[in-house]
Formats: structure tokens, sequence, C-alpha cells
């Protein structure tokens, strides 16, 4: 697989620490500085605390037990008490604080990706599949908090105690304190190994978990097929197998930690016994006091305490410059067509108003040609034009450029070359909102969103009330039809209700219910102009009688461009465009086009003529 292939970048592990990532990174505690500087004094005076913990044991040893002073011990005693509930408030504190400052940033990234997203164009939305970039607002954010919420500041903190540590170990005997660091290349030498060893599988463990999600996203989106062929043990198998790799790369991970903690602990032993035989030395010639000789046990003890904890920090760290990278990534990656990052910008409030201005509907193809992937043309010099308040029916073989014109009119893409007036005005002279908001397409494929019916109609479209979303139900005939069929098949006499719940892409409703709903959301926004992408492709002859009767109320006073395969809407139509391979053959209307005996009347033959005679 290619190092330039998307699903090979995808998978690739940065660097365990990226200054450059990590000092981006720090700028989003910018707005919490506050918290930040907190937590930071926090830990600097909870790390104290602690160093000064042991100090109150040797002073206890040294001067009060070593000379039965009850009275100095029992003010010890109450002083250590009272340090340790500082310290405990200190803790919790600390805690309170990064956590709601790691959740705090933690919402910014995720809003700022979110935003990002919808600020993309379609094209990118070709290239980038939905699970990838699910996993970029998720599970790589999450990554994120853990180490704003307990990986930065603990690593602080781990430092701080450390430095302590160290120095009050100089302070009460430099000679032992250099005997116990002989160990600590022993030490060294086991993180390496244990880095090098944690960051392979830690790897492999990521590229598992991402075949495991695109797997499951694929075969439980098409569920269906796997049912219809019988194919559940097959694809249970698959999952088996992909399940299992995960199993032993985590096992793995669980080894190669438990044998790490284990010799940090051998070495702290080591450390220990050694402190003890040279300590015991020392005391026996007077350079060591007892105090100072359980000060320094428990200064070792405590010693590889932060370095287990930074040890298991450099995991979070790991996993953080490979999702912020990834992040960074898709922030970084700007929308090729111009105004597309605006529709979230204040200023497309300005355009939204602006929007409101009447225009007549006029709409001029001049010389258009498109191109997925350049140089393959799917559209080649197209021109024509639709008058105001005009019906135009788009027809030809699949692939043949209909629905690229209609993308093309909504601005989902941007032409080559050649230009797309509206009113005689270039549409990329319009604000994306402002344009779009004279536009309303129903295509063949409906996304319904879970909700309720009221909700898939305005969108959350503040200006749409109930008594318009209603309105627009009964003019496509939605309310009639939705009705008409309660839970076991029967006639119901209920009153239809708006806010009845709508399940995840629509699993409660039928085919036909979905599309008329979509013609309900297109009539509801009140466009001036109405794209029909094959609406009516995938609807029963019931329910399109219910279209056709609304299709005269929907069209009139709207310019409207129909991609349909139905003679019945084709022949209402006041212009039909054939289009070829992507160019434009044929015009003009339907009787016209049949008398010419072109390619309109080829398909006429092949695809319309069985329709008339039933």
């Amino acid at each position: 697989m290619s190092k330039d292939d998307p699903y090979f970048q995808e998978e690739a592990l940065g660097k365990a620490y990226d200054s450059k990532l990590m000092k981006r990174l720090l700028t989003y505690l910018r707005p919490y500085r506050g918290h930040t500087i907190a937590g930071a004094i926090t830990l600097l005076v909870a790390g104290v605390l602690q160093v000064y913990l042991i100090m109150l044991v040797q002073r206890a040893l040294d001067d009060h037990v070593s000379i039965g002073d009850v009275e100095g011990l029992r003010n010890i005693a109450l002083t250590y008490v009272g340090v340790m509930i500082i310290h405990f408030g200190l803790e919790y504190f600390q805690i309170i604080i990064t956590t709601r400052m790691g959740q705090e940033v933690q919402q910014d990234i995720r809003l700022q990706v979110f935003r990002k997203l919808l600020g993309m164009e379609l094209k990118f939305f070709d290239r980038n599949p939905v699970g990838r970039l699910v996993t970029r607002v998720t599970n790589d954010v999450n990554v994120l908090n853990e180490l704003f919420s307990s990986g930065v500041i603990n690593i602080i903190g781990d430092l701080i105690l450390l430095s302590g540590y160290v120095t009050l170990m100089f302070y009460y005997n430099w000679r032992l304190a250099i005997a116990i660091f002989l160990v600590l290349p022993a030490l060294g030498v086991a993180t390496v190994i244990f880095r090098r060893k944690v960051r392979e599988v830690y790897r492999n463990l990521r590229i598992t978990v991402a075949q495991i999600n695109a797997f499951l996203s694929e075969r439980l989106s098409g569920i269906a097929i796997i049912k219809l062929f019988s194919q559940e043990k097959a694809t249970y198998a698959a999952f088996e197998e992909r399940n299992r790799t995960a199993l032993e790369q985590n096992l793995k991970q669980v080894f190669y930690y438990a044998v790490f903690f284990p010799v940090v602990n051998l070495i702290g032993a080591i450390s220990l016994a050694a402190l003890i035989v040279y300590g015991g030395m020392q005391m026996s010639e007077g350079l060591l006091t007892f105090g100072e000789l359980t000060a320094f046990i428990l200064l070792v003890e405590r010693f590889y305490r932060p370095i287990r904890d930074l040890s298991e920090k450099y995991n979070v760290l790991q996993a953080s410059m490979a999702s912020s990278e990834r992040i960074f990534q898709l922030l970084d990656t700007d929308p090729e067509l111009p105004g597309e990052a605006d529709v979230l910008s204040p200023a497309s409030e300005s355009a939204n108003i602006i929007a409101k201005k009447s225009i007549s509907g006029a709409i001029t193809f001049e010389n258009v040609s498109f191109a997925y992937n350049p140089p393959d043309n799917v559209i080649t010099d197209v021109s024509f034009t639709v008058e105001s308040g005009q019906s135009i029916a788009l027809v030809g073989a699949t692939g043949s450029g209909k629905t690229t014109l209609v993308s093309l009119l909504f601005r989902f893409y941007e032409p080559q070359s050649g230009r797309i007036l509206l009113d005689g005005r270039d549409i990329r002279e319009f604000a994306i909102p402002e344009l779009r908001s004279h536009l309303g397409l129903v295509m063949q494929d409906v996304q319904i969103f879970s909700g309720t019916i009221a909700d898939n109609v305005r969108l959350g479209e503040e200006s749409i009330d109930d008594e318009r979303v209603r309105w627009a139900l009964r003019e496509v005939g939605f309310e009639r039809a939705f009705e008409s069929r309660s839970a076991n098949g029967n006639v119901s006499n209920s009153a239809f209700d708006i806010t009845q719940e709508v399940k995840e892409r629509g699993a409660t409703l039928s085919t036909g219910q979905k599309q008329l709903l979509s013609f309900a959301r297109a009539l509801a926004f009140d466009p001036k102009i109405l794209a029909l992408d094959e609406a009516t492709s995938s609807i029963d002859t019931s329910t399109e009688r219910l279209i056709q009767q609304a299709l005269d109320k929907i069209m009139q006073g709207r310019t409207s461009i129909v991609v349909a395969h139905r003679l019945s809407t084709i022949e209402k139509a006041d212009n039909i465009l054939v289009m070829h391979h992507g160019r434009l053959c044929e015009e003009g209307t339907h009787k016209e086009l049949l008398a010419s005996e072109g390619i309109y009347h080829k398909l006429y033959q092949m695809q319309y003529q069985h329709a008339v005679a039933n």
C-alpha cells in the first residue's frame, strides 16, 4: 500500500512527542488561563506539601522520638494531620479544575471540528468516508480530553515531585543520593525498551480498532443485504477474526505493562536495599541520623511513583500526538469551493436577510463544463435557458449528467469552465446561503433525521412555525397518506400529530411517505426555484397520484427543473432537455421531440411506451 494512500495516512502514527503539535494544542488553553494557572499553583503547593510531610517524619524521629519528647511529637503529629487535610483539599480542587478544563477544551475542539465539516463542500465528503470523519469528532477529540484533563497538568506535577524528592535527597546526604541514582541507568534502559514495544503494539492496536469500526459501520448499514443473502455466519466469522486480532494486541500491551511495572518495582527494591546497607554504614559513622535514613527510605519509595505515572502518560501523549495530527490536518484543509466556509460566519446572517429579496427565477447555463476527476468531463459545453416560472425536464440515460447539472446550480460543485446565471447574475456573486435560500431540492434518496415530523420539515429553521409545517404537509398529501395507515394496517381516524416521533433514517415511514415528507420540506422553505431529482422514481402509483396533485400547486409560480423517468411528469414540462454523454443533444416539447425521432424518441420507445400501455 502506498504511503500516499489516504487510508495509509489514516493509520500512520506520528512522533510520540511533536513540539509543534504540542504548541498548537496548548493554544486551546488560552481561554482558560485562570484554570491553568490555578491548577499549576495547586500542583506546586501540593508537591511542596508532600516533600514537607517527609521532612516532618524526619524531624519527629530525630528531634522528638530520639529524646522522648511526647509533647513535641504530639505537635508534629497534629501538624502532619493538618498538612494532610490541606493536601487532600488541594488534590480535590486540582482534580475538579483540571477535569473541568479538559472537558471545556474538548468541547471547544469538537465544535471547531464540526464547524469545519459543515463548511466543507460536497467534494470533500466524496473523498472522505463518513466513518473517518465521525472518528475525528468523537474518538480523536476524546483522546485530547485525556491529555488536557490528566496528561499535561499531571506530567508537570510528577516533574515537580521528582525535583522535590531529588532536592531533598541531596539536602540530607549527597553521597547517599548519588549511590541511589547509580541504578537509574538500568531504569532508563527498561523505559526505552518499554516505550519501543508499547509504541509498536499501540500502532497495531489502533489499526485493528479502525478496521473493526469500519467493518461494523459498513455491515450494520448493509444489514438488510446480509440477511437477504443469509450471510450472518460469514459476517460473524469475519468480525470474530478482527476481534481476535484486537484481543491479541491488547494482551500484548497488557503483557508489556505487566513486565515493566514489576521491573520498576524491582529496581526500586534494589535501591532500597542499597540504601539500607549504605545508610546503615553512614549511621554507624555518625554521618546520617535515623530520621534522615527513614526520610530517605520514604523518598526512594515515592521517587518511583511519578516515574511509573510518567510511563503511563507516555501512552496518553502518544495517542494525543496521533489524534491531534489528524484533527489539525482536517482543520487545515480549506474548502475548494469559495464561500462554503462562510456559511456559519456572522456575515451569513446578513446574507440570509438579503436572501429574502425576491428574484424572478430565470436560469441560464452558458458553455458549462464540469469533471469530478479532470480531465474526464461529466458535463461538456452545456448551454440552455429556463425562463422565470417555466418548468423543464432533464432526461437521458444514467450517467448522462442530469443530476450533475442540478448540483452545479446549487453550487455543490464548481464548473471548470462556463458560468451559471440567476436572473442574469453569476451565481458565484451570491453568498451561498443567499443562493440556496432561493432553491429547493427533492432527491430520490431522501434523508430523514431522527426526531419529529415537524423537525424533519423545518430542519431547525425557527421562522417556519407549526402552522406552516401543517400547511406544507397538507399541500403534498403527506397528512392523508400518513393518517390512512395505522400500526395494524387499518384506517386511523386519529388527528395527525406533527410532533410524532420519526425513527433514524425514517424507519417508521414508507418510501412514499419519505418522498412526500421531502416535498413538504422543500415547500415549507418556499423556494423560487424547485429541483426534483428523480423524486418520484421510487413511489408507488397511489402515492404518485398524491404527488401529481401537489406538483401543480408546488410548481405554480416557480421555476422548476425535473429530473424524471415517469412520462406523466415529463409530458407536462414546458421544455425538455435531452442529455447524452454529458452533452445537451436535443431540446423541445414532448411532441416536438417525438416528431424529430431522435434520442428522446428512442428513450420514449424503450421506457415510456410500456408505461402508457399500462
